[in-house]
């Protein structure tokens, strides 16, 4: 299984530790990832893998969860979906 994780909020210390936290916990692999500060706001886009099949409606709830309590949007998307889209 491989994932597109994006990341957005407000800049604070402490969100790359708690997103990263998070997915070791729900067994995820980063495998790339990219962020920076766009004037006061943190942004961060992710790839991460399992080598087991998840199930996205779980792993949504609970990385919304912990966005709510970081402050912070995170979104989750099977990276099947971005190669169909390149497949047309």
């Amino acid at each position: 299984m491989k994932a597109i994780i994006t990341v957005v909020g407000k800049d604070k210390a402490g969100i790359v530790s708690g997103v990263s936290t998070k997915l070791a916990e729900l067994g995820l692999n980063i495998d790339d990832i990219n962020q920076t500060i766009l004037d006061e706001f943190f942004t961060m886009m992710m790839v991460v893998s399992s080598e087991e099949p998840k199930d996205f409606t779980l792993l949504r709830k609970d990385l919304e969860a912990i966005g709510d309590g970081l402050k912070v949007k995170i979104n989750i998307q099977s990276a099947a979906i971005f190669d169909a889209m390149h497949n047309l």
